[in-house]
């Protein structure tokens, strides 16, 4: 019975993400306790409280988009929509084209950028940030850039993912 249960959530969010979460059937049917614990860390990767709607998905967007999954962008992109996001602001990240954002999704972006590259322009960045947002949203972005690194990770290590260049991405 809890088997026929997972399999149909997992049917029921691929529907909603609108790509194949077959990895998750992989990890259930292999490793139950693992996908167990694993659920428990999706709702950390979808907390949000303070930060704002926007510059969420623009840090996730840039995230997912730097560790090459396809897939998983896609994701990104229709959580984004979503949460009604406008498609301009989406399709700026993609094409990587940030001066159609305001500025401070502009700073969003640059830091999501610092924090997965080298890290050194992130400071000026974060003080921005903290300014505009406060601290605890920052916070949330912080978990935003993190967590979201993990599922083309986790499908990567399974056989799973596609590189971005092999998927097309709609808006």
């Amino acid at each position: 019975m809890l088997g026929f249960y997972v399999r149909h959530r997992i049917r029921t969010s691929e529907k909603r993400l609108g790509v194949s979460l077959d990895y998750l059937r992989h990890i259930y049917e292999h490793a139950p306790d693992a996908f167990w614990k694993l659920t428990k860390f999706m709702s950390v990767a979808q907390h949000r409280s303070k930060l704002p709607p926007t510059p969420y998905h623009v840090a996730r967007l840039v995230a997912t988009r730097h560790d090459d999954c396809g897939p998983c962008l896609q994701i990104a992109v229709n959580l984004a929509k979503e949460d009604a996001i406008e498609p301009v602001i989406v399709k700026a990240v993609l094409d990587r084209n940030i001066e159609k954002l305001p500025e401070s999704l502009r700073d969003v972006y640059r830091f999501t950028e610092s924090v997965l590259g080298d890290g050194l322009d992130a400071a000026e960045f974060r003080e921005r940030l903290r300014k505009v947002f406060g601290e605890e949203a920052l916070v949330e972005l912080a978990i935003a850039i993190a967590t979201c690194r993990v599922f083309p990770t986790l499908k990567r290590a399974l056989g799973y993912s596609q590189n971005c260049s092999a998927a097309t991405v709609e808006v």
